[in-house]
């Protein structure tokens, strides 16, 4: 007789409380698992997008500096120059001179390039060209995004001053020459501010020296 009582218990299941409390425990235990793996995908989605922000920057910015390196003044435009609003320069490449100009417009920093020009007639009309940039135009390509501000600094006479202040004149070549233009600066420095919430806080600075003229 208590053999078969004990068969008995030993074949009784579970209740349907212990049933209850085992669901309650594995949710619980599904849930703490899925916040976790919630905050990595979310950690994981973060550190993207902030190594993309941070490859765009620094692509935008080698840029900035590879167009500084290799300004080229001439007797027809000049070879840098900041209105307050736009940067323009004249630059050397393969297949002659460029003119290029970096503006800020609607908190998007941006590089406009014309073609390569071999003529100082050409190489002028990119110069007016540039002046009347409007921001659509095909050529013009948005580098960087939510940048609230940006300034440029030139170094002259060993210190940094503000851009758009008179430099030094170069002498005349000879008197019949064109009249003198302002030297280059020995350096640019970019100070570019960041609108709160986007991909960068705060502001970044870079500061490029000028390459010698050829």
């Amino acid at each position: 007789m208590r053999s078969v009582l004990a068969s008995r218990d030993r074949g009784r299941g579970f209740t349907l409380v212990e049933v209850l409390v085992a669901l309650v425990v594995m949710s619980l235990l599904a849930v703490m698992a899925w916040q976790g793996v919630d905050g990595m995908v979310r950690a994981r989605d973060a550190s993207q997008r902030r190594l993309e922000a941070s490859l765009r920057l620094n692509t935008a910015l080698a840029q900035w500096q590879q167009d500084l390196a290799s300004v080229q003044e001439t007797p027809a435009v000049p070879g840098l120059h900041f209105d307050g609003a736009s940067l323009q320069l004249t630059r050397r490449t393969p297949a002659g001179l460029q003119l290029v100009v970096w503006s800020l417009r609607d908190g998007r920093w941006q590089r406009w390039a014309s073609p390569s020009a071999v003529h100082n007639r050409d190489l002028q009309e990119s110069w007016l060209r540039s002046q009347q940039l409007q921001g659509g135009e095909t050529a013009q390509v948005a580098v960087l995004e939510d940048v609230s501000e940006w300034q440029v600094y030139f170094f002259r006479g060993n210190a940094w001053s503000n851009a758009q202040s008179s430099g030094d004149l170069a002498a005349p070549a000879s008197a019949a020459s064109a009249p003198a233009r302002q030297v280059l600066p020995g350096g640019v420095r970019l100070v570019l501010t960041f609108t709160e919430g986007g991909s960068f806080a705060g502001a970044v600075t870079r500061d490029t020296a000028l390459g010698p003229q050829q």
